[in-house]
C-alpha cells in the first residue's frame, strides 16, 4: 500500500474539489490513459489508477474514510507498523483469548461469486439515445459435470480427518497471560474442511469451469464517458451454491466530429458569411435528431452563441432533455478578385466589409457540418 499515489495527486484536484470537478478531471485522464487509445506500455496501469481514484473519491462514504485513513489494506489486519500480527483478524484474536468457539465462519458454507468488470466502447450518439446490445465475456461458473463439487461425478469429497470439517487447526501456547489457543487454516485441506480423492477431470477439482458466456445488454438514453451499468448475477460464478457476482460494464464513448458534449449539453460551431452576421440570416442547424431553424440577428459578432431549449442529451436521472448551444464563427474571405477587393475599399470607406468566399482556414468546419446534416 505504500506505493499507491494520493488519490487527489492521482486525478489531480484538490482535496476540497467538487463532484463535477472529480467527474471531469476523470473523463479527461480516462480518455488520455484509456488502452485503447493509448498504446504506451504503461497506460492501462495509469486507467486503472485514475479509475481507483475515482471510485473512491466520487462515493461519499469511501472519500470520508479515505480522508481520515488514507490507502487501508484490508487484509493487514492489525499487523504492520509495529503492531502484533493476529493472522486471521478479530475472530482469531478472540479465539486466541476465549479459546475459540462458536461464531467461526463455516469453510463450507456457500460463497459469492467475484464482481467482474468489463469496458465496452460506444459511439457518440448510442450514448445519448441507448442501444441494445449483447457482449461476450469468460467467466468462471460452476462445473456442470460434478455440480460444483469437485469430486470426480459418482463421488463425493470426504470430510478432512485432520481438522474434522472444521477447515482450522488449533495451536496451543501457555503464556503469563495463561493458555492461548490460536487457529489457522487446516494444512490438510487447505481450510476447506474437505479432501477431494478422486478429482474431477472437467474442473480438476476446482468445482468451477471458465467459460464464454454471451449476455444481453441495455444501454440507457443519457450515459457518459465513465458511466457504469450494474448486471446482478453475471459475474462470476459462487462457490459451493453461493449466488453468482455482479457484472459492471464500464463505458468509453467516441468523440463526435462535430458535436461535443458537457453533462447534458451538446455544443457546436456554424461558419457564418460576413454577410449573413452584418445583415441578418435564417440558417439550418444540425442537431442530434433533426434539422431546425436559427434566426441570426444583424450585427451578429463571432464567437456569440445561441440556445435551442431542449435540443441537449435525455436527462439520465429524470425527465426532460439539456440544450444545444450553437458557437457562430464568421468567416473572413481571403481569396478576392481585383473587382471585389475595389468594392471592399469602398465600402470599408462607410466602415463596412463584404464577403465573397469562405476562406481555407474555415473549410474543415463547414465539413463538419455538412457531414451532421448526414447524420454521421
Amino acid at each position: 500500500m505504500a506505493n499507491k499515489r494520493d488519490y487527489y495527486e492521482v486525478l489531480g484536484v484538490g482535496k476540497s474539489a467538487s463532484d463535477e470537478e472529480l467527474k471531469k478531471a476523470y473523463r479527461k485522464l480516462a480518455r488520455q490513459y484509456h488502452p485503447d487509445v493509448n498504446k504506451e506500455a504503461d497506460a492501462e496501469e495509469k486507467f486503472k489508477e485514475v479509475k481507483e481514484a475515482y471510485d473512491v473519491l466520487s462515493d461519499d462514504s469511501k472519500r470520508s474514510t479515505y480522508d481520515r485513513f488514507g490507502h487501508v489494506d484490508p487484509n493487514q489486519g492489525m499487523g504492520g507498523a509495529g503492531g502484533a500480527d493476529f493472522g486471521g483478524g478479530f475472530g482469531d484474536i478472540f479465539d486466541m483469548f476465549f479459546g475459540g468457539g462458536g461464531g467461526r465462519r463455516d469453510p463450507n458454507a456457500p460463497q459469492r461469486g467475484n464482481d467482474l468488470q468489463y469496458t465496452m466502447t460506444i459511439e457518440f450518439k448510442e450514448a445519448v439515445f441507448g442501444k441494445e446490445t449483447e457482449i461476450s465475456i469468460p467467466r468462471t461458473e460452476s462445473c456442470d459435470p460434478c455440480h460444483g463439487s469437485g469430486a470426480k461425478p459418482g463421488t463425493q469429497p470426504e470430510t478432512c480427518s485432520v481438522c474434522h470439517g472444521s477447515g482450522q487447526q488449533e495451536v496451543v501456547a501457555n503464556t503469563p497471560f495463561g493458555r492461548m489457543v490460536n487457529r489457522r487454516a487446516c494444512s490438510n485441506c487447505s481450510g476447506s474442511g474437505k479432501v477431494i480423492r478422486e478429482r474431477c477431470s472437467s474442473c480438476h477439482g476446482a468445482g468451477q469451469v471458465k467459460k464464454q458466456r454471451k449476455i444481453k445488454v441495455s444501454i440507457p438514453a443519457g450515459v457518459d464517458e465513465g458511466s457504469q451499468i450494474r448486471i446482478s448475477g453475471e459475474g462470476e460464478g459462487g462457490l459451493r451454491g453461493g449466488p453468482a457476482g455482479d457484472l459492471y460494464i464500464v463505458l468509453r464513448v467516441k468523440e463526435h466530429e462535430f458535436f461535443e458534449r458537457e453533462g447534458d449539453d451538446i455544443y457546436c460551431e456554424v461558419p457564418l458569411t460576413f454577410t449573413q452576421a452584418a445583415l441578418g440570416d435564417e440558417i439550418e442547424i444540425p442537431t442530434l435528431t433533426e434539422k431546425v431553424k436559427l434566426k441570426i440577428p444583424a450585427g451578429t459578432q463571432t464567437g456569440t452563441y445561441f440556445r435551442l431549449k431542449g435540443k441537449g442529451v435525455p436527462r439520465l436521472r429524470g425527465y426532460g432533455q439539456g440544450d444545444q448551444h450553437v458557437k457562430v464563427t464568421v468567416v473572413t474571405p481571403t481569396k478576392l478578385s481585383e473587382e471585389q477587393k475595389a468594392l471592399l475599399r469602398q465600402f470599408s470607406g462607410v466602415n463596412g466589409v463584404t464577403q465573397v468566399e469562405q476562406s481555407d482556414h474555415h473549410e474543415s468546419i463547414f465539413d463538419k457540418m455538412k457531414k451532421a446534416f448526414r447524420g454521421d
